[in-house]
């Protein structure tokens, strides 16, 4: 046995010792990924990765249909129980007529919502929500700092693949192939846009450096999502 084997051996037991009966089976699924490997958080089966934002199982109102997961209507957020820091992350989503949800990544628990501190990749039915009169707001934008451009997303009901890069204080927004939103966290433009936005009543926006992955599913409206996969990068 090598010095990584033994290093990721001792790693899974400690995970393991530390977690309580909800966050078990996430343990035991994080003690096989590689680093810079790609792993399911999401696989059509699983929700292990998975908590509520006010809960620590899934959420009343989130369900597994057809290796889909899926919401009707306004329910609690989904968050990873383990934080990223450097990561890519893919998944596929669909949303209902008027539909708006978002992805949020590395947020905290330091306000009473998730996205007061973790940026947020907008998904939205750009055609029929109220958002989607401005491109800031419109799906793929950086919710409300960076906007994205008209005409990549799909019509509601149909799927779209979203890619989110995040590497320091570098950021990637990918939509249906294309880079959509390139930013740099921190940086004086980004300063200057977060102190004219909705967000600078928060002073920690956008500021952890580790944080949880968030699925939003405190609107109204259908939403499904499948194939949510993610690698840590260095």
């Amino acid at each position: 046995m090598g010095p990584v084997s033994m290093k990721y051996q001792i790693l899974a037991a400690l995970l393991l010792a530390a977690a309580g009966v909800h966050d078990r089976a996430f343990a035991q699924l994080q003690a096989g990924a590689a680093p810079g490997s790609w792993r399911a958080l999401f696989d059509g089966k699983s929700l292990d990765a998975w908590r509520g934002w006010d809960s620590r199982g899934i959420p009343k109102g989130w369900h597994i249909v057809g290796e889909t997961l899926t919401k009707e209507g306004e329910v609690d957020d989904l968050v990873t129980r383990e934080p990223f820091g450097n990561f890519e992350l893919e998944l596929e989503w669909k949303i209902g007529k008027g539909g708006n949800s978002g992805i949020f990544y590395r947020g905290t628990r330091e306000y009473d919502h998730i996205y007061w501190s973790g940026p947020e990749y907008q998904l939205l039915d750009d055609a029929y929500a109220n958002d989607g009169r401005s491109r800031l707001t419109a799906a793929a934008a950086a919710y409300g700092i960076y906007a994205s451009p008209a005409g990549v997303v799909k019509p509601f009901g149909e799927w779209n693949t979203t890619r989110i890069i995040v590497k320091g204080p570098h950021v990637e927004h990918w939509l249906n192939g294309e880079k959509v939103v390139d930013y740099a966290l921190w940086s004086p433009d980004w300063k200057a846009r977060v102190a004219a936005s909705k967000f600078s009543k928060y002073p920690h926006y956008g500021l952890a450096k580790l944080g949880i992955i968030g699925i939003q599913g405190d609107h109204d409206g259908a939403l499904a999502l499948r194939n949510i996969r993610i690698r840590e990068l260095p």
